[in-house]
C-alpha cells in the first residue's frame, strides 16, 4: 500500500518567519503538537511543542520575537507520497516520530502521516511495532548532543 493512500490532505502549516508565540497559539487551536514549516508548499522543516519549549522557552527567549525558524528542526524526516506504507513506518521507528510529512518527489507538502493512519491502513503488526519502538526511550540521545553540542541530534518528536 502506498502513503498516498493513507495520509492526511489537510494540513496545517506555518511559514518560518511567523513568532513562535503565534506558532503555539495555532498548535492549541487546532490541538495539534507540531506543524510542517512552509514556504509555500515547499516543506523547509517541522516544528514541535517539543522544540519550542527546548529551544525556546527553557533558553528564556521572547516568543514574540523569536521566529519559528529559530525553533524548528529544517532537515526534519519525510516520505514521498510513492512510498510504501512499510518505509514510512520504518522512518518513524528509526526517528522516534508520531508524525510524519508526506511530499512530492519535487519536496512540495502534500500531507501528513501519522501512527493512526498506520492503525486505520488495516496492519495490526506494524503499528504496533512501530509504536512500540517510537514509545521507547531514546537511549543516548540526550547524552549525545551533551556530547556534540548538537541541538538536532534527535529529531523532532512530532
Amino acid at each position: 500500500m502506498r502513503v498516498s493512500e493513507i495520509l492526511t490532505r489537510e494540513v496545517e502549516t506555518i511559514r518560518p518567519d511567523t513568532s513562535i508565540k503565534e506558532a503555539a497559539q495555532r498548535m492549541r487551536s487546532a490541538d495539534i503538537g507540531a506543524i510542517p514549516v512552509c514556504d509555500g508548499r515547499h516543506l523547509l522543516g517541522m516544528v514541535t511543542d517539543r522544540d519550542i519549549t527546548i529551544r525556546i522557552s527553557a533558553e528564556g527567549r521572547d516568543v514574540n520575537t523569536t521566529r519559528v525558524q529559530e525553533a524548528m528542526t529544517p532537515d526534519a524526516a519525510f516520505v514521498f507520497e510513492d512510498q510504501d506504507v512499510q518505509d514510512a513506518a520504518r522512518i518513524m521507528r528509526d526517528r522516534q516520530i508520531r508524525r510524519l510529512p508526506v511530499v512530492s518527489r519535487d519536496k512540495q507538502l502534500v500531507g501528513i502521516v501519522s501512527l493512526g493512519d498506520l492503525a486505520v491502513a488495516g496492519d495490526d503488526r506494524t503499528s504496533g511495532d512501530t509504536l512500540q519502538q517510537i514509545s521507547e526511550p531514546a537511549h543516548g540521545r540526550a547524552e549525545q548532543r551533551s556530547q556534540t553540542g548538537s541541538s538536532q541530534a534527535g529529531q523532532s518528536h512530532a
